[in-house]
């Protein structure tokens, strides 16, 4: 086991490391001790329906929603509702290849985990650790918004509201291709030996590639053109780059991208119906609000519209900011205000 002290609750503050034992995964292999690290806020109320359940995003943990979405000034409010955030498998705090004493899974053997072997492990979670067997809502963005979309189609009948944010219900070609980049910008830098652990610090060049591909593609044309950047108290783009993305990316654990990386790729509601995803949307019962943001380059509104079209009753609910996909850091207070009206309006009825 390699410590990363990147991954410790000095960095993304306290969390409980759960057990759901043995997890057998929908490609094949199994994770026989599975761990999860979880944040609750707020207490479960006696009827056990003011659950809401958030998982987190590509690179993210539980810390991002404390300290940007949830307070008792914005929707996701705890003294309303008992609030469980799920770090997915393979983030560095849950079961990851660098987290394990299981050496038949660790580094690059760590088996293929799906955002369905996610959803499977939280639903445990929630049944048999807290007795919720019913949500509120489901609240995830970007990887987080794939296994909202996961939970709405697998187990319609439990949750009742939920609220995909910047993501998409089936990966597109397009992210498939992208994340193919990101996966190689990593795994190309001659410290990441196939069959062996690499650390973060061996992976120094890839991981710096890997932020500098977030760049282009995180953070909108119009936002580095328009110099946004400069909200954020750099003076100069190339300042972003060292003070802002390659310190973000290089103190993560490489061989934890990959695996989630790989689930993104793949992710696709979809398998449940034989490939049919208006029939898979279909299936929905939940109230949905589709929360794409306006300027996002990896899950443009039309696809987000598209999806929404096939959900019953679902709303097309766009945030306006500039800054693409990285909007979801909260760079600026009209991004929250939004999400908290959307998310206000979504929780009232």
């Amino acid at each position: 086991m390699y410590l990363n002290p990147f991954y410790t609750p000095e960095v993304h503050g306290p969390y409980e490391m759960i057990s759901i034992g043995r997890l057998e995964l929908e490609r094949g292999g199994v994770i026989e001790d599975c761990r999860l690290a979880v944040r609750t806020v707020g207490q479960l109320n006696e009827a056990k329906d003011n659950a809401i359940l958030i998982p987190t995003w590509f690179t993210g943990t539980h810390q991002a929603w404390i300290d940007t979405y949830i307070g008792p000034e914005h929707a996701l409010d705890p003294s309303r509702f008992f609030i469980v955030i799920v770090n997915q498998i393979g983030n560095g705090l849950s079961t990851s290849p660098h987290t394990t004493d299981d050496e038949s899974i660790a580094m690059s053997r760590f088996p293929f985990v799906t955002i369905g072997d996610d959803v499977v492990a939280q639903e445990w979670l929630l049944r048999e650790h807290f007795g919720i067997t019913e949500l509120f809502a489901v609240v995830g963005a970007s990887m987080g918004a794939q296994q909202t979309y996961e939970w709405a189609v697998r187990f319609p009948d439990r949750v009742h509201r939920a609220a995909p944010i910047a993501g998409t219900a089936q990966n597109t070609p397009h992210d498939f291709l992208f994340t193919r980049v990101l996966l190689d910008a990593v795994t190309s830098d001659p410290g990441f030996n196939d069959g062996e652990y690499a650390s973060n610090t061996d992976v120094v060049e890839g991981l710096g590639r890997h932020a500098r591909v977030w760049g282009v593609m995180g953070l909108s044309t119009e936002w580095w053109k328009s110099g946004a950047w400069r909200a954020l108290e750099f003076e100069t783009p190339q300042q972003v780059v060292e003070g802002f993305l390659e310190p973000t990316f290089t103190a993560l654990d490489p061989n934890s991208l990959v695996v989630m990386g790989r689930k993104w790729q793949h992710g696709d509601v979809a398998l449940h119906t034989d490939g049919d995803l208006a029939t898979a949307l279909g299936r929905v019962t939940a109230r949905v609000f589709v929360m794409p943001i306006s300027e996002d380059m990896f899950f443009p509104v039309r696809d987000c519209a598209t999806e929404a079209d096939l959900i019953p009753g679902a709303e097309l609910r766009v945030i306006d900011d500039v800054a693409g996909h990285f909007g979801l850091f909260g760079f600026v207070p009209e991004y929250m205000a939004q999400i908290d009206h959307h998310l206000g309006e979504l929780f009232a009825v």
